[in-house]
């Protein structure tokens, strides 16, 4: 800047010699500004205009079935076929928030209802934490706004004396200015401290109800399985909760402490005014007139700064949409050798994004410049015309008549006071009017944070009822009577009846149709009855139900129509017990392998002691993993056990649990056939009854039903005969 400055002042020399004045020479620069941001602001609209009129062959857009493409000259065919791509991911978008009944956050009753109920998750009652900080946080924020206050009559005070040449008074204000700054600064780390610990109070609350949500009635399962409103429920539980706490704490100082300024600040200056024996009317009526003014100019010539960030955010998604595609699809692109084509698309994706936010970059550079103009330059002097009129238009302090000269002396101090301490409270006073003009985008960012959680606490409060809104393959005329619609939405009519007679622990199915979540009847009716010791075999191609029957005794999936009687769990006895191909793995150590999803407590509970555990493990063939690692040792189970070794400790959980039934899927297709062999004559011994699906010819004898799929909707139960084969056709 010095170098400019330097620049300029030898290029007025140079024109005062040729002729031209400096005062000249300034206007002419000032005038050039002043046209250079006239032609800059003029130029889109003269552009936006000639484009209109110019005609279908001079347009710089074209029209392709009712939805705008670029197009022109100044784009390439690639640009093309991406500004193509993403207009299909918007329109998908668009098609799954239009199905989801979506509306668009911001500053509506929508945002209000939706604040306030996460404010009374927030702050459950009256009295309690949350209060309390809230009220010392007040405190404090009003406490700070009045040390403002009083430090700016010390400072007046100071240059009062420093005019009257009083060196003992001087030194006795400094002091006290030097004691306020221990309880000034204390205040302000205060105040940073309790909107730190009110986010994280927030956050708690927040977090603890999320969690009771997320994990009632297998929530956890239907948000993502069955409900396609919320596709990242680990990122709003963790960073979307964080962000909306920080932002709640951070706003409401950011909010209270600037109304607390400007009135008290207020009040104060109009005191001072007073005293000076001037109106106090006039300086007020001013300001509040240019700040209305020059933010009704603001509004009018803010760029669409709105739809210049939505286009960003439409550009950035697609980048990422081509970097999730690349991973997904990492191996068939290793395998064509693609990897050009892909880098080509994402350097073409991300030149798009650059131009985007180079093209706000631009549009913000005048704009800043005109709101820095106003706030710096036109407010400043509204200030210093407050601060003079009343010393411009205030009587005189004492007689008019009198000459001496202390009195002139004091006259002079008391007027350097008063404007020293109304120009420290005037730029408190401006910083409290930007912060709350600035507020303004962190509460739209608010709306934003605030329509993710609860929308997600929504999401889970419906879920937790059975009401799921996913994208459907078929339409309620397509069903066949088979599913009932209300408001585009499947209507889970079956009922789940739970047995508590002793005698009667059978499975029965009356007429339940199989149905995928997105609406797909794979079987219209199904109609069976498993009793205690009928072992059923489950067969037939793939995509024909088979997994989908086991979700909807598990109570995984909902039951559209019909009804399905199972028997009541008993205390330390489950009625129904699931090991699907991959078995889960979960943190801990060995014994909480084997005992999962009991807890160690639990274990105690029902007398199992290791030497237990250590058998169990023997009848699956994994002893030698006790002998090498105690039941203490904690290990990254996922990745020390192979294949078949987990799928031999999930049949470990199911010899420690002792079903009444046992739901195998493909359990044991990782394990060798003399092992599989005796872990199902093992379970037989155990009275677990067993369904299984699999398609190893060996297993069959272990069986006394069998359960056929055609993958048509039709199916077949009947008893199997002693010598009967799987059929060809189910072997691949």
């Amino acid at each position: 800047m010095s170098v400019l400055s330097k620049y300029v002042d030898r290029i007025a020399e140079k024109c005062d010699n040729n002729g031209i004045t400096k005062h000249a020479f300034s206007y002419a620069l000032v005038t050039s500004a002043i046209l250079a941001l006239t032609i800059k602001i003029t130029i889109p609209y003269v552009k936006s205009a000639h484009t209109s009129i110019g005609g279908t062959q001079k347009a710089k857009t074209k029209v392709n079935n009712g939805e705008l493409t670029p197009s022109g000259t100044d784009c390439s065919e690639e640009d093309l076929k991406l500004a193509e791509a993403e207009k299909l991911l918007v329109a998908q978008q668009l098609k799954k928030k239009n199905n989801n009944n979506f509306i668009e956050p911001g500053l509506n009753h929508a945002f209000l209802k939706q604040l306030k109920m996460l404010a009374k998750i927030m702050i459950p009652q009256t009295l309690c934490y949350e209060t309390g900080l809230l009220s010392i946080h007040t405190f404090c924020l009003i406490s700070r706004t009045f040390l403002s206050i009083y430090v700016a009559a010390l400072e007046g005070a100071l240059v009062k004396f420093i005019v009257r040449k009083d060196i003992k008074q001087f030194a006795l204000v400094l002091l006290k200015w030097f004691g306020i700054a221990i309880p000034a600064t204390f205040v302000n780390s205060m105040i940073r401290f309790l909107e730190s610990k009110l986010a994280l109070a927030f956050r708690t609350r927040l977090v603890r109800h999320s969690y009771r949500l997320y994990f009632k009635n297998q929530n956890y399962y239907r948000v993502s399985n069955l409900d396609g409103r919320i596709e990242n429920a680990d990122h709003r539980l963790t960073e979307d909760i964080s962000v909306f706490a920080s932002s709640v704490a951070h706003l409401y100082s950011s909010l209270t402490k600037p109304c607390f300024d400007l009135m008290l600040i207020g009040l104060a200056l109009m005191r001072s005014s007073r005293k000076m024996k001037a109106n106090i009317i006039t300086g007020p009526a001013l300001s509040v007139g240019v700040i209305a003014l020059t933010a009704h100019i603001l509004r009018i010539v803010s760029p669409k700064f709105g739809q210049l960030v939505s286009e960003e955010a439409n550009r950035y998604g697609y980048l990422r949409h081509i970097h999730s595609r690349i991973i997904t699809n990492a191996e068939e692109i290793a395998f064509y050798g693609g990897h050009k084509v892909e880098m080509q698309q994402l350097r073409q994706a991300y030149n798009r994004l650059v131009n985007q936010m180079t093209s706000i970059f631009n549009q913000k550079l005048w704009f800043i410049m005109l709101e820095q103009f106003f706030m710096k330059y036109v407010w400043s002097g509204t200030g210093m015309i407050m601060v003079s009129l009343p010393i411009l238009t205030g009587s005189d302090v004492g007689s008019a008549t009198t000459r001496d000269t202390n009195i002139t002396e004091s006259r002079v101090s008391e007027r350097t006071q008063y404007l020293t301490t109304a120009r420290n409270l005037l730029i408190s006073a401006a910083d409290a009017i930007e912060r709350l003009m600035s507020s303004y985008k962190e509460i739209v960012s608010l709306a934003g944070y605030t329509y993710r959680v609860a929308g997600m606490m929504d999401v889970f409060e419906e879920t937790a009822q059975g009401v799921y809104c996913k994208t459907s393959v078929m339409e309620s005329d397509q069903s066949n009577g088979v599913i009932e619609f209300r408001n585009g939405k499947p209507i889970a009519k079956g009922r789940i009846i739970y047995s508590d007679e002793p005698g009667n622990m059978s499975i029965n199915l009356r007429a339940v149709p199989v149905v995928t979540p997105n609406c797909d009847i794979v079987v219209p009716k199904l109609t069976l009855c498993i009793e205690p010791g009928v072992h059923l075999l489950i067969t037939g191609p793939n995509g024909c139900g088979k997994s989908s029957l086991f979700r909807i005794l598990s109570g995984l999936w909902p039951i559209y129509a019909g009804e399905l009687q199972i028997p009541r769990p008993v205390k330390d006895v489950p009625c129904m017990f699931y090991i699907p191909q991959r078995p889960y793995m979960s943190i801990g150590s060995l014994c909480d392998q084997i005992i999962y999803p009991d807890t160690r407590e639990d274990m105690k509970r029902k007398e199992i002691t290791e030497n237990e555990l250590r058998c169990i493990l023997k009848l699956v063939s994994l002893e030698h993993i006790a002998q090498r690692d105690s039941f203490d040792v904690v290990r990254d189970w996922k990745d020390i056990l192979s294949g078949g070794e987990k799928q031999r400790m999930a049949i470990a959980r199911l010899f420690y649990h002792k079903p009444r039934y046992a739901l195998l899927d493909e359990c044991t297709s990782a394990v060798s056939i003399d092992v599989e062999s005796s872990i199902y004559e093992i379970a037989k011994g155990m009275g677990i009854t067993l369904l299984t699906i699999t398609h190893r010819p060996t297993l069959w004898k272990y069986h006394t039903h069998i359960l056929e799929f055609d993958g048509l909707g039709s199916w077949q139960f009947r008893k199997m005969n002693a010598d009967e084969q799987q059929k060809e056709q189910f072997l691949s």
